[in-house]
């Protein structure tokens, strides 16, 4: 039986990226050929008498660089600017009081900020290629829930998982983040002020790291806020109020343990009742129903686009490499090199346009809006039809800076 497949760090040095094709290095050649990517007919397409090709896209961290959040290998990544960060692995969270404490104080911290941060505009602009009927679904990497948030109705995969639930690890019931967050608060009174100190000096809101510095934090992914010589020893967090209120049954047959102590902190003479982020942690496995549901995507896709990734995840690399291995063309628009990438263009005639495969090394919301725009103007062209009033400007970057405002 194959071995499940699990979140864990790539941290080999990713070369630089060949633009394919070499007119893709100019907004205008990026735009062209990711034009002809996502219009231009595949042989699935065609022998399914589809109109028009579907696509699905793979997102990453990089795409919610726009909104605030920090990712992993971009040019401010936290892999490149705090080279001592190490992500608190699963089965260290799982057995280890004291880890939990570590990983919730500084989740705590960032919570605030991560919850107010709205999605920007590469989410809503894969919402308009979807009413464009050139994507299909999206499978993502991300656990900020911006893609449900700006596109609902479109099919959407969290291989990864989310953020906003904990979940608990012995009856997996799952408990809104913001309901988890204020028992974080109750517990940790100090803590509770020392965030209120840290929000009103500003220095979770400011974009430079070496301010953020200066005032003591260090930002890293998923909401998790570093300030170093902390007291996390001391940090409480509360039991599964379901366990606590009936302990789950061991393999044995008897009840499991779960204490809290006198103001409802779980107690580490418990032995079930732990509640984790709902989301798949490094060294942790995929659920095998939702490996399945996005390996499903793939299939069904007669293309592949991926954005703001550089694949570091074996279970995002792998979902490109199945798309490869069924020779369906593949985009890929990223700041910096991806993993593997030059085996999905190996075999590209090197006189196409972007039709069979297209490589840009430009941030996605600079790039998305405007290719939305022109693939709108072509149909309109193609069909007769007015233009929606809903413009790309809408949900553009006009309207983007008014959310970082």
């Amino acid at each position: 039986m194959r071995k499940p497949y699990m979140r864990i760090p790539y941290t080999d040095v990713l070369a630089a990226p060949t633009i394919i094709p070499k007119s893709a290095t100019t907004l205008s050649g990026a735009l062209a050929a990711l034009q002809e990517f996502l219009t231009a007919p595949s042989p699935s397409s065609i022998s399914s008498l589809e109109s028009r090709p579907s696509t699905t896209i793979l997102t990453g961290a990089g795409i919610s660089v726009s909104s605030g959040l920090a990712d992993y290998r971009g040019t401010k990544g936290t892999y490149r600017v705090n080279k001592s960060y190490r992500p608190v692995y699963y089965h260290e969270f799982l057995h280890n009081h004291e880890a939990r404490k570590r990983y919730w104080a500084r989740s705590f911290l960032g919570w605030t900020t991560l919850n107010k941060a709205k999605p920007n505009a590469t989410h809503f602009a894969i919402k308009h290629l979807n009413d464009l009927g050139l994507v299909k679904n999206v499978v993502t990497q991300n656990v900020d829930s911006f893609h449900s948030q700006a596109h609902p109705g479109l099919s959407t995969v969290e291989l990864h998982g989310y953020l906003r639930s904990c979940v608990c690890t012995s009856c997996h019931h799952e408990l809104p983040r913001d309901d988890f967050q204020n028992e974080l608060a109750r517990l940790n009174p100090v803590w509770a002020a020392f965030l209120q100190e840290i929000l009103a000096s500003g220095a979770l809101d400011t974009e430079n790291l070496d301010e953020r510095r200066a005032k003591g934090v260090k930002t890293n992914p998923d909401g998790d806020v570093d300030v170093p010589g902390a007291p996390y020893t001391i940090f409480r967090y509360p039991a599964c109020p379901r366990c606590l209120a009936n302990p789950p049954p061991t393999e044995t047959g008897t009840r499991a343990t779960v204490e809290v102590d006198a103001d409802g902190a779980w107690a580490p003479t418990s032995t079930a009742g732990v509640l984790k982020p709902a989301v798949v942690m490094f060294g942790e496995s995929i659920h095998q129903t939702v490996k399945a549901a996005a390996e499903k995507m793939i299939d069904n896709a007669d293309k592949l686009l991926v954005l703001g990734t550089s694949l570091a995840t074996y279970s995002a690399w792998r979902l490109a490499k199945q798309a490869k291995d069924q020779k369906k063309p593949i985009a890929i628009v990223n700041l910096g090199g991806v993993r593997g990438e030059e085996a999905f263009y190996a075999d590209l005639n090197p006189d196409q346009l972007g039709s069979q495969g297209t490589r840009v090394e430009m941030s996605t919301d600079v790039l998305l809006p405007p290719l939305v725009e022109r693939l709108r103007i072509s149909s309109t062209a193609h069909t007769g039809h007015q233009p929606s009033s809903h413009t790309a400007e809408v949900h553009g970057a006009s309207v983007f800076k008014d959310m970082l405002s």
